[in-house]
C-alpha cells in the first residue's frame, strides 16, 4: 500500500488539489501539484465528470503506486459536505479503476503528520512543507498545498511503518 510515488488529492468539486508527490534516495519531491477547477452553473454530473477525467489523466500521466485521500470533514456545512463525497466517489471509482489501493487520512492526521500539530493553520502546514520536508516548489494556491500535503503524509506513515517493520525484525 504504501509506494514512493503517490497521487495527493484535496476532493471538491469547485476545487480539487491535485498532487504527485515522490520519494526515492532519501529525498522528496513534488513532480506535480495543480488545482482542477470547474464552472459555478455547470451542471453537477458534468462537474463531477471534469474531474475524474483529470483524476485518470494525471494517473495516466505520473504512474503513482497509490493515492492519499484527504477524507471528508462532515462537522461544516452539509451540502458542501455532500458535493465533497460525491468527488471523493469519482476519486475512489478512479482509482479502483486504475488498480491503485486508497489511503484516506483525516484533516488533523495530515495537519499532525506534516507540522506536527493538528491545529497547524495552512501557512504553517506550507511552511513545513518547505522546512521540515525540504520540499521546493510548495504551491501557494490552498487546494493544491492541500494535496501536496496528503500526499507527504501517506509518504511519512510510509516511513514509520517501515521503521516499525524493521525494529521488529531485529
Amino acid at each position: 500500500m504504501f509506494d514512493s510515488r503517490v497521487i495527493g488529492v484535496d476532493p471538491g468539486v469547485a476545487n480539487m488539489g491535485l498532487a504527485v508527490v515522490e520519494r526515492r534516495d532519501r529525498r522528496t519531491r513534488i513532480l506535480s501539484a495543480t488545482t482542477v477547477r470547474t464552472t459555478s452553473g455547470t451542471p453537477e454530473a458534468e462537474r463531477i465528470r471534469l474531474i475524474a477525467e483529470a483524476f485518470r489523466a494525471s494517473i495516466a500521466e505520473h504512474a503513482p503506486g497509490s493515492v492519499a485521500l484527504e477524507r471528508v470533514a462532515w462537522n461544516v456545512n452539509e451540502a458542501s459536505a455532500m458535493a465533497v463525497a460525491r468527488a471523493t466517489g469519482a476519486v475512489l471509482l478512479v482509482a479502483a479503476e486504475a488498480g491503485l489501493e486508497v489511503a484516506e487520512y483525516g484533516p488533523l492526521e495530515v495537519k499532525n503528520a506534516v507540522a506536527g500539530s493538528g491545529s497547524s493553520s495552512k501557512p504553517q502546514v506550507r511552511e513545513a512543507l518547505r522546512r521540515i520536508h525540504a520540499l521546493a516548489d510548495v504551491p501557494t494556491e490552498p487546494d493544491a498545498c492541500d494535496a501536496v500535503a496528503v500526499a507527504v503524509t501517506h509518504l511519512v506513515r510510509a516511513r514509520f511503518i517501515d521503521a516499525i517493520a524493521k525494529a521488529a525484525a531485529r
